[in-house]
């Protein structure tokens, strides 16, 4: 389920970090001061002594007659200067001495704090809004492909901005953030199943049935969806009666009986062409006189447009008052799901939901978009032929199958 999602979080994970890198290590070059090392400072002291000692031993071309002791005096005197020039007078050295312990003290703390924001900076890693904005709308095209509904998809995108932009995330660890964000906003998303299992044996405790209607289109397997619930009633040791309430398909009455002597569980049905409000009620009446625990009542297939037949389905419902009505429809027909589950509920107020042929959605989207949209919940999931190929659905489950 939802196809490349994973490789594409990880692209993008891996883009994100080497950007930051990048611009570290710019910003990095930018802070470092051109500083000029203690060795240059006396190299250029050096120099300019030597410059003045040449200075100094320019020859005089004043001519007049001198004499040897003040010759002799001046020439010692002139050896002490260039001596002191050379290694510095006590003052000097320690004015030098001083200066240098200042320039040692001002830059260690410069250096420290820039290494300091360097390790804090190469092991974290911030998404700005820009960063986000540039891969929004891959992941917008993304969400879509995979039947996921742009009402569900908008959600997604504005709440994972929220918990992403300006947050820090340790950078070996950014993947694995962003998939457990999108994971927490997917389950957000989804509407929490009730216990209908429970609801049943609750009931039980009035000495009525608990009566369920299924619906929905043309061929989304409801006979088959009804024949596994009671499969898996019995297994909970819940006594239940099956009502053919579908008496205009062909064979479909044949087929519920077939399911009943299968699982050997009671069959109450009527004519081709009957009523099936009638037919429901009738199978109310023996649950009720037999101590049955729950009764569930087959539909014949309408579209959600076609208003005749939504008329008659409200019928049924207004004369078996059931305890939940669940639509039955195809986790591969993409946001198709959505229009069909609306116009059930805007005619008798869905309760729940049953998606089928969960096996073969490579995409998963159906799923996260029918419970958001109409705010119902998910309860079973169809993942084969077979009886016991039903499960109660589960949030967590289903994120961990969409492979993020």
């Amino acid at each position: 389920m939802f196809k490349s999602l994973k490789e594409r979080l990880q692209s993008w994970a891996k883009n994100f970090s080497k950007k930051k890198q990048d611009e570290e290590e710019l910003e990095e070059t930018e802070e470092k001061p051109a500083k000029q090392s203690k060795k240059d400072k006396k190299a250029e002291k050096s120099a300019k002594k030597q410059k003045t000692k040449k200075e100094r031993n320019k020859p005089d071309n004043r001519k007049g007659k001198k004499d040897k002791k003040s010759k002799g005096r001046k020439q010692e005197q002139k050896i002490e200067e260039e001596q002191q020039e050379i290694e510095g007078s006590p003052g000097e050295q320690e004015a030098e001495n001083i200066e240098e312990k200042e320039t040692e003290q001002t830059e260690a703390p410069k250096r420290l704090g820039f290494f300091q924001r360097f390790r804090e900076k190469i092991g974290k890693v911030k998404i700005s809004e820009k960063d986000f904005e540039e891969y929004k709308d891959d992941l917008e095209m993304l969400l879509l492909e995979n039947n996921v509904a742009l009402e569900v998809t908008e959600k997604i995108i504005e709440t994972l901005k929220e918990k992403l932009i300006d947050k820090e995330f340790p950078k070996k660890d950014l993947l694995k953030e962003i998939q457990n964000v999108l994971r927490e906003i997917i389950e957000e998303v989804l509407v929490e199943p009730f216990d209908i299992l429970q609801a049943i044996k609750d009931k039980r405790k009035t000495g009525k049935p608990y009566v369920i209607l299924f619906c929905g289109i043309n061929g989304s397997g409801k006979t088959t969806t009804i024949a596994k619930v009671a499969e898996m009633l019995k297994k909970q040791k819940i006594s239940c009666i099956l009502a053919a309430g579908d008496t205009f398909r062909a064979a479909s009455i044949e087929q519920l009986k077939k399911h009943g002597e299968r699982l050997n569980i009671e069959v109450v049905a009527n004519e081709y062409g009957s009523d099936p409000a009638s037919v429901g009620f009738d199978a109310i009446k023996a649950a009720t006189k037999n101590k049955i625990d729950c009764v569930l009542i087959d539909t014949a297939g309408r579209m959600h447009t076609a208003k005749n037949l939504l008329k008659e389905i409200e019928k049924i419902a207004r004369v078996c008052a059931p305890d939940t009505k669940i639509f039955v429809g195809e986790s591969i027909t993409g946001n198709d799901a959505l229009e069909q589950v609306k116009g059930f509920d805007e005619s008798i107020g869905i309760d729940g939901i049953i998606l089928t042929k969960a096996d073969i959605d490579e995409k998963g989207g159906t799923a996260l978009s029918v419970g958001y949209v109409t705010k119902k919940p998910i309860l079973f999931l169809g993942t084969g032929q077979e009886y016991h190929e039903i499960e109660l659905f589960n949030k967590k489950k289903f994120t961990d199958s969409l492979g993020i």
